[in-house]
């Protein structure tokens, strides 16, 4: 889902990033950690991207075993982010602000909470993501378990700043 080096993107993407660096006064050489959607289906992509801006999704988890293979790392503060809908159209750039690393069991309320999915409640946290944990953890050829470590960061919307 993220990635260490420097990617081509897509005009639509680098026009959408450099839009973004110069309303911000930011340096051109500013590093692109990611650009995403969420989840793994087009009805949920969509639905998650809606709720950050809307302001009610500050927050997601992913699995940390994603970033071990390959050329991935896991976010840091302070990475920025182009979150998109499904079809590929940016809709904002998100910068990370926290990463705690948690096993599955100990993700709280608070947390579950802030991804602003469902009813916010952790018991939806909890049967949502492990459906989904599983499916990540199927093609990552892992077992899913309340053990697995997971990568709970937390964000907020930097552009367009007109959505806040």
């Amino acid at each position: 889902m993220s990635h260490n080096k420097q990617i081509d993107h897509p005009p639509h993407i680098q026009s959408y990033w450099v839009g973004y660096l110069s309303e911000a006064g930011r340096d051109p050489r500013t590093p692109l950690y990611d650009v995403f959607h969420f989840d793994d289906n087009e009805s949920d992509a969509n639905e998650l991207a809606d709720l950050v801006l809307r302001g009610r999704k500050l927050a997601t988890a992913s699995l940390l075993w994603e970033y071990e293979t390959g050329d991935k790392r896991s976010p840091q503060a302070g990475d920025l982010s182009v979150v998109k809908d499904w079809d590929g159209i940016p809709l904002c750039v998100i910068e990370t602000s926290e990463v705690e690393v948690r096993a599955f069991k100990d993700v709280d309320e608070d947390f579950a909470a802030a991804e602003g999915e469902g009813d916010l409640s952790l018991e939806y946290w909890e049967n949502a993501h492990w459906a989904y944990f599983g499916r990540g953890c199927s093609e990552l050829g892992r077992q899913r378990s309340p053990e697995m470590s997971v990568v709970c960061e937390r964000f907020r919307v930097v552009f367009p700043l007109s959505t806040i």
